[in-house]
């Protein structure tokens, strides 16, 4: 653990991790309540829930962010370097994603866009369109790079070891969903929904109580 680690950063920490795990749990209830409303397995995911989504998942950057910075400030000196190249590669995630979900969010029921043909092309979540695969650039590719450079910051105890292991599986089935994209079937890319899903959601729990015991 950093010398530098005070006890905002210990706060931040665990204020972003219970925030995030918390916002993890709504989006999933979210989720299910909007497939089980489904009519046929086909159909997308309609309002109210689809627009509940996207808030959620705007809501929940700042909180992932904030808690890559607690752990970028827990981090020991020799591994500054790599926790400060998670943290910018998970801003690169969230600028990127709340952009993409802000944009169907706000624009996509508007009839100026919604009546155009070209519409599914650029706002929607069907492949292929623009917003799907700069989605996918944040998720598949921005996320596991973070979470990948984070994972060395963590080592010794068993706890932290686990952490260490638990990210490294989540970026490499995070990258595997980028095979839905080469297939042209994003079928595939559920292994990528399961890797960043699963990382966030439990990494999250596992570096708060990691953090919460090394505070100051």
């Amino acid at each position: 653990m950093s010398d530098d680690f005070t006890r905002t950063a210990r706060r931040l920490g665990m204020v972003s991790a219970a925030a995030t795990v918390i916002l993890v749990v709504t989006y999933a209830v979210t989720l299910v309540i909007g497939l089980v409303s489904l009519k046929s397995p086909n159909d997308p995911i309609g309002d109210p829930w689809f627009s509940m989504l996207e808030v959620e998942i705007i809501v929940m950057m700042p909180a992932i962010v904030a808690l890559m910075v607690a752990v970028h400030a827990w981090a020991p000196t020799h591994a500054k370097t790599l926790s400060l190249t998670s943290v910018v590669f998970i801003g690169l995630l969230a600028g990127l994603t709340c952009s993409v979900h802000f944009v169907v969010l706000t624009l996509s029921h508007q009839s100026a866009f919604s009546e155009q043909s070209w519409l599914p092309l650029f706002m929607t979540f069907k492949w292929p369109s623009v917003v799907y695969a700069l989605d996918i650039l944040a998720w598949d590719v921005f996320f596991p790079v973070s979470v990948l450079f984070a994972a060395p910051v963590f080592s010794g105890s068993r706890l932290t070891m686990w952490i260490r292991r638990l990210m490294i599986a989540s970026g490499v089935l995070a990258f595997a969903g980028l095979s839905g994209v080469a297939l042209g079937n994003m079928q595939w890319r559920n292994t990528g929904i399961v890797g960043y899903r699963w990382g966030v959601s439990g990494r999250r729990r596992a570096t708060a109580r990691h953090v919460s015991s090394n505070g100051t």
